[in-house]
């Protein structure tokens, strides 16, 4: 079929990967019978009308991903690459998924191109660095390869929403190039979505049984690529712990808060109902001295009124008459001046009610309020409890995996291939100080990676550390002896001085003193200078080979501080930047 565009390939057919059935399942059986086991990505080899740079090629998917990150649940165009983020209401252990289509017009005819696509997608819409998401390209290829057409498998796999979005006859990828064009509907089963999280896609329905056993009929059993995702899953279950423990932080840390609150809430309702009760009596009594004013004013009306008829009667003097009335006209202005206090503590007390009121209605909104916090405690407690289980989980797998590796270089090795000879190098620790020492570093933006060696002759890995929180500018080497510092400032980590196992490249020995991160390690004679961290602070300190602290300056030193030795001087930068003379022994 002839695309649009070509994209070009300098390598000849790729043998990549095999399928193995599993005894439930039907696939790719005739492939299986014809090929016994082994399937081929046949690719296109020849003249190409259009030339596109792996950039440009990678690109095709940063698009698409930075669509779904940024909220489309559909991106791309259908005659095209196009991806329907499909996520759905739970349904028991079913996985979301991403469609991943191509369409009639794509232009991809190799697998490693197409690799590169997907590698840009989970670039895009997970943020996962370029090595991780190169890994799980190529899981999601042999995934899909391996489950072509399987419609029992996908429907049971997967969530209502993915299979309304998939066709049976073009679910999963097929083995052949020309096959790929607007008959690919390639499933990508998602964990958490999140964008940087490690565990955005889910790695262990990538390693289905199935997946691993095509892989382990390679010639070389598919070993640099498992041990890829060992490690990634390592990697998994340290952020999933983590993050468990941030998360069982933060509820203990909003269970005080809420019963700080719902003390304080219970306070204020104690305190509002006592006030309204006084409020009330107050208006009461506001009432019963209103009552009595006016039953006083009225009783001088009737005193006035007594002198004059007494007056008129001749009974009382007209002198009389008018000293009665005086005092009846004074005693009913004391009693309209009470009254009009009375009035004025009623309006009081009726405000301060209307107050309490608000102030009741304002705590019983904080009581539902603090009920709703409660009621989310319950779900994040869930969510911490599924985190740690994910954690659990991707430790399990990783080691059965790491196990059946070492299982499979062991049959290697035994068999005497070339795979084998090269797993031999590898698990022969003596043997490979003949090899170079390198550093290998796993993550953009981060100087964070592993200790490698590697062959002269070949320049391939044969050796990897499975330490990779070593800081690869910090290595320094003492004789036969390997220094470095490693660590990372979460959870249970910490940054350390290091001593590593020059057989192995493992962890032999840590410091018990706090590093900056951003700290060199610098030798001088006997003696390595780093910076340490103390109470938030940090100082130039002295430590021997058995990496135990000599010396201090009791000076503050710049984070990014260097050193530069002058006979037995050190000159370094205080914490202002400016230089700061020490003494290389006394750091005073």
């Amino acid at each position: 079929m002839k695309s649009s565009f070509r994209i070009v390939v300098v390598c000849a057919v790729l043998f990549f990967t095999a399928l193995s059935g599993l005894p439930a399942q039907n696939v790719n059986r005739e492939e299986l019978e014809r090929n016994q086991g082994t399937v081929n990505f046949i690719n296109y080899e020849g003249p190409h009308s259009r030339i596109d740079t792996v950039e440009q090629i990678r690109n095709i998917g940063v698009e698409l991903g930075r669509a779904v990150k940024n909220g489309a649940n559909r991106a791309g165009t259908l005659n095209r690459y196009f991806v329907i983020h499909c996520v759905g209401d739970p349904d028991g252990d079913k996985f979301d998924a991403d469609v991943f289509g191509l369409g009639v017009d794509v232009g991809v005819d190799h697998i490693r191109n197409l690799r590169l696509i997907i590698q840009g997608y989970l670039q895009g819409a997970y943020d996962y660095s370029a090595g991780d998401a190169a890994l799980l390209a190529r899981y999601v290829t042999i995934y899909n390869a391996v489950f072509r057409g399987d419609w029992d498998f996908f429907t049971g796999r997967y969530k209502t929403l993915v299979v309304e979005n998939l066709v049976q006859e073009k679910a999963g990828l097929s083995i052949r190039y020309d096959e790929w064009p607007g008959q690919t509907l390639m499933t990508i089963p998602l964990g958490t979505g999140n964008p940087g999280s490690l565990s955005a896609i889910d790695t262990s329905g990538l390693t289905d049984p199935g997946v691993i056993d095509s892989m382990r009929r390679d010639d070389g059993r598919g070993i640099e690529d498992r041990q890829g995702m060992v490690d990634l899953k390592e990697r998994e279950a340290d952020e999933a712990n983590q993050t468990a423990t941030l998360q069982r932080e933060a509820i203990a840390e909003e269970e005080k808060n809420i019963v700080r609150d719902r003390e304080t809430s219970s306070q204020a309702q104690q305190r509002i109902e006592q006030e309204q009760g006084q409020t009330q009596q107050q208006r009461q009594e506001a009432q019963q001295r209103q009552q009595e004013a006016q039953r006083q004013q009225q009783e001088a009306q009737r005193q006035q009124e007594q002198a004059r008829r007494d007056e008129e009667a001749g009974r009382i003097s007209r002198q009389e008459a008018e000293r009665q009335q005086q005092e009846a006209q004074q005693r009913q202005q004391e009693a309209q001046r009470q009254q009009q206090e009375a009035q004025r503590q009623q309006q009081e007390a009726q405000q301060r009610q209307q107050e309490l009121e608000r102030e009741q209605q304002a705590n019983q909104r904080q009581q539902q309020e603090l009920a709703q916090r409660e009621a989310q405690q319950e779900q994040l407690r869930q969510e911490a409890e599924a985190t740690q289980q994910r954690a659990d989980q991707k430790t399990q797998e990783a080691q059965q995996e790491r196990q059946q590796i070492a299982q499979d270089q062991q049959e290697m090795i035994e068999s005497g291939s070339a795979a084998g000879t090269a797993v031999a190098a590898a698990a022969n620790p003596a043997a490979n100080r003949n090899n170079l020492l390198a550093a290998s570093i796993l993550q953009t933006g981060s100087a964070l990676g592993r200790l490698v060696r590697v062959d002269p002759s070949s320049g391939q890995t044969v050796q990897s550390s499975r330490m990779n929180t070593l800081n690869t500018r910090t290595v320094v080497l003492s004789g036969t002896r390997i220094f470095a510092i490693a660590g990372i400032n979460q959870g249970n980590g910490a940054i350390r001085l290091v001593e590593i196992n020059p057989d192995t490249l493992e962890m032999l020995k840590q410091g018990d003193d706090d590093i900056h991160q951003n700290s060199l390690l610098w030798i001088n004679g006997a003696n390595f200078y780093a910076i340490t961290v103390v109470n938030g602070k940090s100082y130039l300190a002295r430590f021997d080979t058995n990496l135990v602290k000599q010396a201090q300056s009791s000076a503050e030193v710049h984070s990014y501080g260097s050193c530069i030795f002058q006979g037995d001087r050190i000159l370094t930068q205080k914490a202002d930047g400016t230089p700061l003379l020490l003494n290389a022994q006394t750091l005073r």
